[in-house]
């Protein structure tokens, strides 16, 4: 016997659907259906929210490896002054658990020094000087905090809300819950740069629970901008589409027989990978922006740097993507090996990054853009006031208080919230906790 026909007719299967089936008539008639954020039939399409927002798209610039705060952002003269001493015991958070450290840390003064500047006299460290161009158009968080302070767990959770695998990303639930207005393009794309891949892996951009349909996509910056896209040798556009609709009404039939929601999405993927063909190839050549924005981002056509991902991040945002994150890994200064260090590590990255995440501020500025799209910069969590080894030239992980900051989408440009202790231990004063990020 056909075995549908046995689904249909025994007695477990139709407890196993009638249990759910039934009570989702019930709740339908109960809950107003505009209410509901997605549509099986069109998955990333456009879609109302609950009230008219500032932001509309995001661009967040992930420092992966915690960036040092109190040698970027957070001046403490105090450390200054008492550079080599023991941390005081009033320091050291109850039940503080450090990552690498052991006995009792020495303070370690930052070898960078600091000035107020714009008419908002934001106080910057001098590795920063382009965004030092920009503070009236940025507002500077020092007081974030999280639970977690290892990079795994802790990037897992500055984009999830949790340290386990499993639940949805940031980008996974603005896409899910209000769409995005690019048709050619995914609603939420991934790029990275830097040393290597995040510790966290995909889970960071992950869709958890929600369809698949709904995690980010990673483009490359050098070879096929996204993997298994092209077609294969002897395979034209036209047999791609005549392959796809095949395989799409297979699909329908499977679905009007499981009733399985995620092949919607594999439906929804094959036709969004097939326009993606014509639209990526367009999007990715960065060469046909004019000299002058190659020189304000510092970009090279064909290289893989954060530089060529921020104006990428740009075109993206112009091409109605709604969630746009960059991954720059290499901020896990601890000074334990040649290079890792404070001093020789941290103006490096400065270099790679500073340049480039001004220009793109600068450049949603002035197309009009900056108004409607919040950027965000920030990491897992923060550093220790602390030298973590004996020659005193890195600093260990801190999750208790840190720096972020964010431009346009409403953020009130040139304000600074929140502070640390003397010693920048932790956040003391309007204390941001991750998951406030995710409620803004």
């Amino acid at each position: 016997m056909d075995p549908r026909i046995l689904r249909e007719i025994t007695r477990r299967h139709f407890f196993k659907q009638s249990g759910f089936g039934i009570g989702g008539v019930a709740l339908s008639a109960l809950v107003n259906d505009r209410l509901f954020a997605q549509r099986p039939d069109a998955p990333f399409g456009p879609r109302a929210p609950h009230f008219a927002p500032k932001a509309k798209q995001i661009i967040y610039l992930f420092m992966a490896g915690a960036p040092t705060q109190l040698d970027l952002f957070d001046n403490k003269p105090a450390l200054q002054k008492f550079d080599g001493q023991e941390i005081p015991p009033e320091f050291v958070p109850k039940g503080e658990r450090f990552a690498f450290i052991k006995g009792t840390p020495r303070l370690l003064g930052s070898p960078f020094t600091f000035k107020r500047y714009g008419q908002s006299g934001a106080e910057l460290s001098e590795l920063l000087p382009n965004l030092a161009t920009i503070t009236d158009d940025i507002a500077i968080v020092r007081s974030v905090h999280t639970t977690q302070f290892n990079h795994a767990p802790g990037q897992i959770f500055m984009n999830t809300g949790s340290q386990v695998f499993g639940r949805p990303s940031i980008g996974s639930w603005l896409t899910y819950g209000l769409g995005s207005e690019s048709k050619d393009l995914p609603g939420f794309v991934v790029l990275l740069s830097g040393e290597n891949a995040p510790d966290g892996g995909k889970s960071c951009w992950g869709s958890g629970f929600l369809p698949t349909v709904y995690q980010g996509v990673e483009f490359r910056s050098k070879g096929d901008p996204v993997l298994f896209v092209s077609n294969p040798d002897g395979v034209d556009r036209s047999a791609r589409r005549e392959s796809i609709d095949l395989v799409t009404e297979l699909n329908r039939v499977r679905r009007a027989d499981e009733g399985d929601p995620e092949i919607d999405t594999r439906i929804a993927s094959y036709e969004m990978a097939y326009r993606m063909q014509s639209s990526v190839p367009e999007l990715t050549d960065i060469s046909s922006e004019s000299p002058a924005v190659h020189e304000m981002y510092g970009t090279q056509p064909g290289k893989v740097s954060f530089a060529n991902n921020c104006l990428l991040a740009r075109r993206l945002i112009e091409r109605g993507v709604r969630f746009v994150q960059l991954y720059h890994r290499g901020w896990d200064t601890h000074g334990a090996s040649v290079g890792t260090d404070i001093a020789t590590k941290v103006p490096e990255l400065c270099r790679e990054t500073d340049r480039a995440a001004t220009a793109l501020v600068r450049d949603l500025k002035q197309r009009g853009l900056l108004d409607t799209t919040l950027v965000v910069w920030g990491g897992e969590f923060g550093r220790q006031p602390t030298a973590e080894y004996a020659q005193g030239t890195g600093r260990d992980h801190n999750a208790y208080g840190f720096t972020m900051w964010a431009a346009g989408g409403g953020i009130k440009g040139g304000t600074s919230v929140g502070e640390t202790d003397e010693l920048g231990s932790a956040a003391v004063a309007d204390r941001f906790h991750v998951k406030h990020l995710h409620a803004t």
